[in-house]
């Protein structure tokens, strides 16, 4: 799964001359927490978050009236709080990369970029998007999570056992061993097949399964 296939094409932006009410507004119009911000060639010079924009605004406790702190935000532009260093992807980048960018760096969106052109964002919403659809999470079927050592051809014996009774594999998740639990844990999403019958093909070739339901 690449970027291109969950990234929201053709993001709502501004430029750097925005005002942070009129960005703070757009935000709340078009129900978006980030907003990458062009120049006036189109090209991307900055990114600026819900967060910036929050950061930047007077504290609630201020002794300014109202009409004082739109006229100070309308006065500030984005360029003052913007990221200038944007990390950004490309199209053809896996999503799983796209998902460790964002949590090395601990920011929700990545500008998606054609050369020097911008054609889209992905944001954390569209990663936790694929890892549903990775799960199988929103089609019927048996969940069923086992514990095996890894060896090689391990997999393919689970999906044969899983394809002698009947089962489709709509989903499937792996967690790697860590130091306190040196296993591999696998779950798959299984259709077209009871969860009893699942469960008897597949505990000869796992060291254990760990849990088993119908969702």
């Amino acid at each position: 799964m690449f970027v291109r296939e969950r990234m929201t094409p053709n993001p709502v932006t501004i430029t750097k001359d925005t005002s942070v009410s009129d960005a703070l507004r757009l935000m709340r119009e078009k129900k978006v927490r980030r907003l990458p911000v062009l120049d006036g060639r189109g090209q991307l010079v900055g990114i600026v978050s819900d967060n910036d924009l929050l950061y930047a605004s007077p504290s609630p406790v201020t002794s300014l009236s109202v009409w004082e702190i739109h006229e100070l935000l309308y006065k500030l532009k984005v360029e003052k709080v913007m990221t200038k260093k944007v990390i950004t992807v490309t199209e053809d980048t896996p999503m799983e990369e796209a998902a460790l960018i964002m949590a090395d760096n601990k920011i929700g969106g990545l500008p998606v970029m054609s050369g020097k052109k911008m054609v889209g964002i992905i944001t954390e919403t569209d990663v936790f998007k694929a890892f549903l659809a990775l799960f199988g999470a929103r089609r019927p079927g048996v969940r069923i999570t086992v514990s095996t050592t890894g060896a090689k051809g391990t997999m393919a014996r689970i999906a044969s056992a899983i394809l002698s009774v009947g089962g489709d594999i709509v989903g499937l998740g792996l967690s790697e061993p860590t130091p306190s639990d040196p296993r591999w844990q696998i779950t798959f999403k299984v259709q077209d097949v009871p969860q009893d019958r699942l469960f008897d093909a597949i505990q000869p070739v796992v060291n254990e399964i760990l849990d088993v339901r119908e969702t």
